[in-house]
């Protein structure tokens, strides 16, 4: 099976650019190191209108940043990506903090012993609330799934509140079809510590993720094309490009030959009001009522900015079909398998490289794609120079 190009527009002994399919962060940081370590140039392209992925940001009528395609809080314990995206944007630190609406009562979350006492209606303490937690497990050593994980953590009654309908809107599928690290990302607290994340490093960019784009993007190496498929640059370009770096989805690349894998796709609902806050968190969750999940409004992230009117977007999870974005691969044993199948094809191509979440059929965090562009270019950087040389 063959890539949509022909072996002969990608020769790694020639001087043509590298191109870069995708603006995201796996894409933009690959085509900036390139540029500037290595003095390779980059053709990057997107089909969006709008570089920086789905990190991309807008401002509101007030000024507020909205992001685009979802809450998207940076966070790494990575000295190095901390260090290396320093370099295009200063930070403003930031606690990620959300809370569930469960029937008409709004709760912390996730599990901490502020929740605790809201749902036993009475004063308590961590070592309390530990031994309580510990009477309601259900007894699964070796979870196999999400469900097991939950239950072995905090049993069935939270289980039933918080995690059970939320999963299943989410994914489509109930927790006990999902890997168990889907819900064992969500940290469950024995004191009243908050915090929805634990890496050390907690923050947003200051100015915005499209103003870090736009720096990490502006280096004459590189050239833009936005709005703009990868199918109408190999019909009009006569090449050869030196090498490809594709952030996309596989099975789209190669026109779903082996069928078109799992996805979860998100649509997105945005309300503005003239009001400082219309939430009580950054993040409210839905895990029972409604066809959304959760409701968003990133302006308290930035406690320094206050606006008199605000926007909060509402994330309401749909199933995927191919033309729609795939924002989550499918954490399940047989989406990963049908991955693999597709990811030997690709890994058979010396001319590509491939990165990204979609393209790596993981739900990487921002800092996880960025440390993933880094290493990748540490590889491929001396590869294509060495190949030029020769």
């Amino acid at each position: 099976m063959t890539l949509p190009w022909a072996a002969c527009q990608v020769d790694p002994t020639r001087a043509g650019p590298v191109l870069v399919v995708g603006a995201g962060f796996g894409g933009a940081v690959m085509a900036e190191r390139l540029a500037s370590v290595y003095g390779i140039p980059s053709l990057v392209i997107d089909r969006r209108p709008h570089f920086g992925g789905m990190a991309h940001d807008r401002q509101d009528e007030w000024g507020n940043f909205v992001h685009s395609y979802g809450p998207h809080y940076f966070r790494t314990n990575s000295d190095r990506v901390k260090d290396y995206l320093s370099r295009f944007t200063e930070w403003t630190p930031c606690e990620y903090r959300a809370s569930a609406m469960v029937g008409d009562r709004v709760f912390p979350f996730p599990l901490n012993l502020d929740t605790f006492e809201a749902l036993t209606g009475a004063p308590a303490t961590p070592e309390l609330m530990a031994e309580t937690l510990a009477s309601w497990r259900e007894d699964f050593p070796d979870p196999k799934n999400s469900e097991e994980l939950v239950l072995s953590q905090v049993g069935r009654r939270l289980y039933e509140l918080f995690y059970a309908g939320y999963t299943r809107k989410h994914w489509g599928k109930p927790a006990s079809e999902l890997h168990p690290s889907v819900c064992g990302r969500i940290p469950v607290k024995t004191t009243r510590d908050r915090r929805y994340l634990v890496e050390r490093f907690q923050a947003v960019p200051t100015d915005g993720y499209t103003a870090l784009f736009t720096r990490l993007l502006d280096h004459p190496l590189i050239e833009l094309r936005l709005a703009t498929e990868l199918s109408d640059v190999l019909a009009r370009e006569a090449g050869p490009f030196r090498h490809v770096v594709y952030s996309g989805a596989l099975d789209e690349l190669y026109g779903y030959a082996l069928g078109p894998l799992e996805y979860r796709s998100v649509r997105w609902e945005t309300t503005s009001a003239p009001v400082e806050f219309l939430l009580p968190e950054m993040q409210v969750n839905y895990p029972n009522d409604g066809d959304y999940t959760r409701r968003l409004e990133f302006k308290h992230a930035l406690p320094h900015r206050r606006t008199l009117g605000t926007t909060v977007v509402t994330e309401f999870p749909e199933d995927w079909t191919p033309g729609k974005v795939p924002y989550y691969a499918m954490p399940t044993p047989d989406a990963r398998a049908a991955y693999a199948r597709y990811r030997a094809l690709a890994d058979a191509e010396p001319s590509l490289t491939v990165l990204g979440r979609i393209g790596s059929y993981v739900n990487y965090n921002m800092d996880q794609v960025t440390a993933q562009a880094l290493a990748l270019s540490d590889e491929l950087g001396p590869r294509l120079t060495q190949g030029r040389a020769a």
